[in-house]
């Protein structure tokens, strides 16, 4: 727990901003659960009472990640998702006739994209790299993870 009451009050309001932006993000599109995941280690980090949340949220979302790129088409769906965000972003950046047309709603569609892009490749590599080290149990045995020595890989251990 931080005694410095001003890191308290960032963390409560950038970990809260998080939380709102990630809950909102579960509808619309946009990467909402991550979001809520890193807006609820901020809050856990500074106020104990949070941390029991955590672990749920973390085990959803890397499940969410999994399935992600579970198959080839789910791949191609993804990819195709993102560029179509990334295209519609500068058609509505370049055309301001359009409903909330312009460079902010063009912006938003195009960053969208980007994360969602860029999500999808650390899933792959995520997933890819469990499915290698799963069928090489010689590797496993001599390299020894986080999680083996009890550590939480998301978050550093508290001082």
């Amino acid at each position: 727990m931080a005694a410095n009451p001003a890191k308290r009050v960032a963390a409560l309001i950038g970990g809260g901003l998080l939380l709102v932006i990630g809950v909102v993000l579960l509808v619309l599109p946009g990467p909402g659960l991550l979001l809520v995941l890193a807006g609820l280690v901020i809050l856990a980090n500074q106020f104990p009472s949070i941390d029991k949340y955590v672990h749920p949220v973390e085990k959803r979302a890397v499940q969410a990640m999994e399935q992600s790129v579970a198959s080839p088409l789910r791949i191609t769906g993804s990819v195709l998702a993102g560029l179509a965000l990334i295209a519609a972003g500068i058609v509505w950046g370049l055309n301001k006739q359009l409903w909330l047309g312009g460079w902010p709603t063009g912006s938003s569609l195009i960053l969208s994209g980007v994360v969602l892009l860029a999500l999808l490749v650390y899933s792959y590599r995520r997933v890819r790299s469990k499915r290698t080290e799963s069928s090489s149990p010689d590797r496993k045995s001599s390299t020894v993870s986080a999680g083996d020595k009890g550590l939480d890989p998301i978050r550093p251990p508290r001082p």
